[in-house]
């Protein structure tokens, strides 16, 4: 697993018509009738010709150039997996996680996504017990995607996209699921929500996560959850707080509300839509590569 590293980088038929004609012969023709002679009406006189006013050829009108319009881009919009044949759930190897022996199971994980979708690292974290396969598939197959980029106030960004995976083998098939979201509730309901993801640009102060390696001697890992409240325009309502911090005093909890206290957020979205959120954001931490 890598280490991010964010930047304050501001990111649309002929129709054949038949003729038929139908000609009747061989019949006779009927006896002619004598003609009754009409007195000749008196001939009306011709009308002297008016003068031909001269056609002025009208000016062609010039058709002004068509342009075809610019999409605007949305004010907001989450980094997104790509759906299709080559989207992240299609490639993974379902039919080889059940023969290398996988069972039932969900990893966590986090995303550092680009202006241009890019993933610059990746962390995994809170698998269930017996999901190490799927973890290892999942990180192979997030190292060659590419995300939909976000976007804050119509421009690309940087940001952090927070998901989760869930296999099961159902009826002996497996069902797999990528979530865009980790909250407890939406995913077991299988929700069209989609999290808040904080990110870096000019409108957000928020410039990564940053591992207490001030504080800490040995390098160990640390994971601490932040309850959040945000408006539907991504807006702290209110201050942070520290749910739980693994392991705890050891500095994880100092840097997670340094981190995030002045982050603005892409808002949470729900079926489609910008919505008020109340969430739980594991904020996960990792020692540097030597």
């Amino acid at each position: 697993m890598r280490r991010i590293v964010l930047s304050s980088a501001a990111f649309l038929i002929s129709c054949a018509h038949l003729f038929s004609a139908e000609v009747e012969v061989g019949k006779k023709s009927p006896t002619p009738r004598p003609q009754q002679t009409q007195s000749p009406k008196p001939q009306q006189q011709a009308q002297s010709p008016k003068p031909q006013q001269q056609a002025t050829p009208s000016p062609r009108a010039t058709s002004a150039p068509q342009t075809t319009p610019v999409e605007e881009s949305p004010r907001y919009r989450p980094a997104l997996l790509r759906t299709g044949p080559n989207s992240v759930v299609d490639r993974i190897d379902t039919q080889d996680l059940i023969a290398r022996g996988q069972k039932d199971g969900s990893v966590m994980f986090c995303c550092s996504v680009g202006p241009t979708g890019q993933i610059a690292d990746t962390w995994t974290y809170r698998g269930t017990p017996e999901s190490l396969l799927l973890e290892q598939e999942l990180v192979r197959r997030l190292d060659e995607t590419v995300f939909v980029p976000a976007i804050y106030n119509r421009e690309p960004v940087y940001v952090l996209f927070y998901g989760t995976v869930t296999f099961k083998i159902v009826n002996g098939k497996p069902r797999l699921r990528i979530f865009a979201n980790q909250e407890a509730e939406e995913l077991k309901k299988e929700s069209d929500f989609v999290g808040p993801q904080p990110f870096v640009g000019r409108a957000s102060k928020f410039e990564g996560l940053h591992y207490p390696d001030d504080v800490l001697r040995v390098p160990i890992s640390g994971l601490v959850e932040l309850a959040i409240k945000l408006d539907a325009d991504g807006n702290l309502k209110e201050d942070l707080r520290v749910v739980s911090e693994e392991p705890p005093l050891v500095g994880f909890r100092r840097a997670a509300l340094e981190d995030f206290r002045v982050a603005k957020f892409i808002p949470a979205f729900r079926d489609g839509k910008p919505v008020e959120c109340s969430i739980t954001l594991p904020v996960y931490y990792e020692p540097k590569d030597d």
